[in-house]
């Protein structure tokens, strides 16, 4: 998922997207540990994603308390 394509959702899409992006990380995470995946690199995607998205809601909470 793009920064740019983050920036455009709103705050409740944004909060949605994470919770799914975290319970997806958490699955490919107990996934890889029974049974190697093809692409472990999907996971480091993942966790950058869910890093994005967190990024961008601190951001717009530091916004609106100013």
């Amino acid at each position: 998922m793009k920064s740019s394509v983050i920036i455009e959702m709103t705050t409740e899409e944004v909060q949605d997207a994470l919770l799914n992006e975290r319970e997806s990380l958490a699955k490919m995470k107990m996934q890889h540990a029974i049974s190697p995946l093809e692409n472990p690199m999907v996971i480091k995607e993942k966790r950058k994603d869910v890093a994005r998205l967190l990024t961008e809601l601190t951001k717009r909470s530091k916004e609106a308390q100013q």
